[in-house]
């Protein structure tokens, strides 16, 4: 009797640790599968694989993986499609896929992955910076949370602009380079780089612009369309049009959606299945477990692996601009999720009505 009471003690300790780190080991899973992927995708732009070919499968392949388990999940539950929810899941998808898509390849391809995903961090910052500006988000300066979130807002703005605006020296050099074998720089080719630099940081602030005015636009579609799974099969099938209309537009030869490569084929289907379909369910399930602030501290690890990545296999070079604006960055988002976090702390022990708005304020964020 009392070795079957102390195996049982055993497995619910064993079955308490473990409810207690999956969604840690959840999150670090996803972290690395989105790191691979941009790593992926920085590879196939560099051997000319068209970006919105890439856009366009990604969200075909992922709109084709929701769409059963959303139609299966949610057929008794699912609300009633109207014009109003159309239009607001038609802004999602450009918001959301297609243009935050389309320009963050588009940095990306100017760029290297460390200094692209560098800008992701800022993106829980901005979007509270507009939360801001539309008043969805409050901000107390005589309260801790409120100072912490101010400091870390601002932390993380002069982070960015040391990302952009100061390279410094390599940190890391490339093996296949000799110093002799290096061309010397011509003044050409300085404002050739400059200009490169110059163009992804414009594409990729614009990239983190769009996808901070989704998660305002999706605050709202989430109230009206409460459907977590078929919402994003739509908002994913929407984007698969738009991207295609806009391919289409762009480039009408049908040779541009043929596959020529393996690493295309193993892209497109990596960033469709794992990127956007299981990365997606993945990230839902740990909100749901454990919140959005949870999720949103991992952000700065798919840099980190990103950065290990592309110096041990692609030879990028890290600079010192680099390394000192990603860790203002990365240092000003925490401040900003640690004010956010003693926010909804304190938010607990208000009356009910006012803890209701700001369970709401917090998940716009």
């Amino acid at each position: 009797m009392a070795k079957q009471q102390a195996s049982s003690t055993g497995m619910d300790v064993g079955m308490g640790w473990w409810g207690k780190w999956k969604p840690v080991l959840v999150m670090l899973a996803i972290v690395v599968a989105y790191a691979v992927m941009n790593i992926m995708i920085k590879k196939a732009i560099d051997e000319g694989t068209n970006r919105l070919l890439l856009i366009t499968l990604r969200q075909l392949i992922a709109a084709l993986i929701l769409s059963p388990i959303a139609y299966f999940r949610e057929r008794k539950s699912r609300p009633p499609l109207t014009a109003g929810i159309c239009v607001h899941l038609f802004f999602s998808a450009a918001l959301g896929a297609a243009l935050t898509q389309y320009l963050f390849l588009l940095g990306l391809q100017y760029t290297s992955a460390t200094f692209a995903c560098a800008f992701a961090n800022i993106l829980p910052v901005l979007t509270f910076l507009m939360a801001l500006l539309f008043r969805l988000e409050t901000l107390n300066l005589k309260r801790t949370a409120g100072i912490a979130k101010a400091i870390g807002a601002a932390v993380c703005i002069a982070g960015a602009m040391l990302l952009s605006l100061y390279k410094g020296v390599a940190l890391t050099s490339s093996p296949h380079r000799s110093r002799a074998s290096e061309p010397r720089p011509t003044h050409l080719a300085v404002d050739y780089t400059s200009r490169q630099c110059l163009m992804a940081t414009v594409a990729l602030f614009a990239a983190c612009l769009c996808y901070s005015s989704w998660f305002l636009v999706q605050s709202k579609v989430g109230k009206k369309y409460p459907a977590l799974y078929s919402g994003a099969a739509l908002v994913f099938l929407i984007s698969f049009l738009q991207a295609a209309a806009l391919s289409l537009a762009i480039q009408r030869s049908f040779s541009m959606w043929i596959l020529k490569t393996k690493l295309e084929l193993i892209t497109v289907l990596y960033s469709g299945i794992v990127g956007s379909g299981i990365g997606f369910l993945a990230m839902s399930w740990c909100v749901e477990k454990r919140g959005p602030l949870f999720t949103a501290a991992f952000t700065p690890l798919i840099q980190i692996i990103v950065a290990v990545i592309d110096t041990s296999v692609l030879h990028e070079r890290i600079y010192l601009g680099s390394v000192l604006g990603s860790a203002l960055v990365i240092l000003g988002l925490y401040f900003l999720l640690w004010g956010k976090s003693k926010e909804a702390r304190n938010s607990e022990v208000k009356p009910a009505e006012g803890n209701e708005e700001n369970k709401v304020q917090l998940q716009t964020v």
